[in-house]
């Protein structure tokens, strides 16, 4: 069993100082994997507090520097990149080949695309033509707190973490705390790349704890989180009297729009896209709009494809898809699924687990 104590801050793993705990829950077998420790107030102060000391340094650093680092993370990442798949194959369920293929890999394509973005820029720009002798500086806005979710846990660190970093920012990250062994292994890829103590420091805790205090704090400039809208509702109104910026990606999923000059193969695309990360993802298309003429074939290919689909554990390999992430989310698909067939005909699949689960 994991005993996971400790948070990074200052350049370094602290022993948590609240006694409050979350049992961490293997998706696959429903058993405890570990226990992992949530901060209080406290521990948020002290990896704000890291943050904030170390931001002069950090926001005066040469561009060219930060590069450097971010490019030493992406080597790192892809030396580690096989026991970053393993941890969020066990944390969230993800099949262990979807694990290596996207997940894992999308923290160093995230790192590369930044660095091209970067290659060029410049934080001192000309105002325009009207006005030759001004300047627009561009300026690091200071500490942010940076709130990722559960379902693509190292893309979204990554892509906060990153675009903080090449600006200047120093940062507190708070994982969602049903992925916490992602989020641990990037914190030791941030400190074998040798970036400075304090500059990227990390807390596990829960929204209403740690979030609700990175949200309300006096010394963080900024709160970027990626959620529920629920969530992002609270943060907004609880980072509005110290006037904080405030970054929000939010729930909502667009259709598929399939009209009759639509190749043979939109229907199935559309279906397999949907069931990707067992539908655990912010642009998974739940919903499809088809043109009537072609809206009989179109439900015959939707219920071929997802009758074709397999489910097994995360630890297996091949295309089947996994659990999904946690309890609450399996009863929240079982009251969208009674939704769905009291609103419409059920064509595949249907309540409760699938046979041989």
């Amino acid at each position: 069993m994991l005993n996971l104590r400790h948070f990074y801050i200052g350049g370094r793993w602290t022993p948590a100082h609240s006694g409050r705990e979350q049992v961490l829950i293997d998706p696959s077998t429903e058993e405890p994997y570990g226990t992992l420790a949530l901060a209080d107030e406290t521990g948020v102060d002290d990896a704000v507090a890291a943050a904030r000391a170390a931001f002069p340094a950090w926001a005066n650093t040469e561009p060219a520097q930060r590069m450097r680092l971010v490019e030493r993370m992406r080597e790192i990442s892809l030396e580690r990149s096989e026991e970053m798949a393993r941890a969020i194959s066990q944390e969230m369920g993800a099949p262990i080949d979807l694990a290596r293929q996207s997940q894992a890999m999308a923290g160093p394509r995230h790192m590369s695309n930044y660095l091209a973005a970067m290659d060029g820029f410049s934080f001192l720009q000309p105002l325009g033509p009207h006005a030759p002798q001004d300047r627009i500086a561009l300026e690091p806005i200071g500490v942010a707190a940076l709130i990722t979710p559960w379902n693509w846990p190292i893309s979204q660190i990554a892509l906060k973490v990153i675009a903080a970093l090449l600006a200047g920012c120093t940062l507190v990250l708070k994982p969602s705390e049903i992925a916490p062994l992602s989020a641990n292994l990037f914190a030791e890829i941030m400190d074998s790349a040798g970036l400075p103590p304090g500059v990227f420091n990390l807390v596990h805790g829960d929204g209403e704890g740690a979030g609700q205090r990175l949200a309300t704090h006096p010394d963080i400039d900024m709160v970027s989180f990626t959620g529920s809208t629920r969530a992002g509702i609270a943060i907004s109104q609880a980072a509005a009297p110290s006037l904080k910026r405030v970054s929000l990606e939010l729930g909502g999923k667009g259709a598929n729009l399939v009209f009759a000059d639509a190749d043979d193969m939109a229907v199935e695309r559309g279906v397999r896209h949907c069931f990707m990360n067992s539908g655990q993802s912010c642009n998974a298309p739940t919903r499809m709009l088809v043109e009537r003429s072609i809206y009989d074939r179109a439900v015959d290919v939707a219920r071929r494809v997802a009758q074709s689909v397999a489910v097994g554990p995360a630890s297996a390999e091949g295309p089947h898809i996994g659990p999904v992430a946690f309890a609450r989310q399996f009863d929240r698909v079982q009251e969208l699924i009674h939704a769905g067939m009291e609103e419409a005909s059920l064509i595949a699949g249907g309540p409760g687990r699938p046979p041989g689960v």
